[in-house]
């Protein structure tokens, strides 16, 4: 018997229900007070309860509409889902920018995306606290209540650029040497602290660009792909796509100059 692949649209009005939900979720955690319940790759890389009882929450969601899909999430791994023959696999971060949400910052967001067969074909990052929200499907643009249009901006000297830190002293210090090249080479640098979000500006054009090395699969699942789908190149150095050693999502125009001087200044090396 011959599997069929789900519509796109299909899969992202699962996702926004289960997205919203979530966010919900967060939003009353964090209203009710949150304390960091363990740390990951070092001691400022914090996990909430909130993080855990919210992916939990998209996990069960998932798994009641589709049973036989696998789930990627960011706390509890491959769920129980793993190894499904539907073809579909679901990238979850329950609460991206985890710092900002402990800090009472609303610059967080629940990330979801749809992969069918490796591609991600849906996807919703929706804002924990102003509840502002950005989906897309492949090949069909953002959602259609939205009217996202890439940055104009054709001289990197005049671009604002967003971008990110890892949570490793090293790679800090990598990265920090990076902005303090890049830095005289644009018109100024935004570190707002979640890469979900930060792609959705980058498809708003409320920044021009942005890039960051070390981003997971579910930290750029969902907002890489509104990020495409509003027009902007999202790819690596050299060729390769984005991944961990770079993602840079940037207007056409600013698409050369940006990857060549972060090229230049080895920004997908160091730790």
């Amino acid at each position: 018997m011959t599997r069929s692949a789900p519509e796109p649209a299909e899969l992202l009005t699962i996702a926004i229900e289960v997205a919203r939900q979530a966010a919900a979720t967060a939003y009353r955690m964090r209203a009710e007070g949150v304390s960091v319940a363990a740390t990951k790759s070092t001691v400022t890389d914090v996990v909430t309860a909130a993080d855990r009882a919210v992916e939990r929450q998209v996990l069960d969601a998932l798994h009641r509409v589709r049973p036989d899909d696998a789930v990627l999430g960011e706390e509890y791994g491959a769920g129980a889902a793993d190894g499904a023959v539907s073809g579909v696999r679901w990238i979850v971060d329950p609460i991206d920018g985890t710092v900002n949400y402990l800090y009472g910052l609303p610059y967080c967001a629940v990330s979801l995306a749809a992969e069918v067969d490796g591609e991600v074909v849906a996807g919703v990052v929706r804002n924990v606290v102003t509840g502002e929200e950005w989906t897309a499907t492949a090949g069909g643009g953002p959602g259609a209540t939205q009217r996202l249009r890439c940055s104009t901006e054709v001289d990197l000297g005049q671009a604002l650029v967003a971008t990110g830190f890892g949570y490793d002293p090293a790679r800090r210090s990598h990265q920090a040497r990076v902005i303090a090249e890049l830095i005289p080479h644009v018109r100024d640098i935004r570190r707002l602290g979640a890469a979900a979000l930060d792609l959705c500006l980058a498809a708003e054009g409320r920044v021009d660009a942005y890039y960051e090395k070390g981003l997971a699969a579910w930290d750029q699942a969902a907002g890489g792909l509104v990020a495409a789908e509003a027009g902007l190149r999202v790819a690596g150095l050299g060729g390769l796509p984005a991944g961990p050693d770079l993602v840079i999502a940037a207007p056409p125009a600013l698409f050369a100059p940006l990857h060549d001087r972060l090229a230049d200044l080895d920004a997908s090396g160091g730790p």
